[in-house]
């Protein structure tokens, strides 16, 4: 059990760089997330990226 389980995280500028590694490294910890940035592209990346590795994320 992460230290993150039943918490949601609003990170922003998550669809690069570090705000990607925070999204992911959260998501590890067991926390929920909800993905924003300008670059929509970027954004549904990291929401791929988030669900495959079996966390919720939008």
């Amino acid at each position: 059990m992460g230290r993150l389980t039943d918490k949601v995280a609003v990170i922003t500028g998550s669809g690069s760089g570090i705000g990607r590694q925070i999204a992911l490294t959260y998501a590890r910890e067991g926390a929920k997330i909800v993905v924003a940035d300008f670059n929509e592209e970027g954004m549904d990346q990291t929401v791929s990226q988030l669900k495959e590795m079996g966390a919720e994320a939008i």
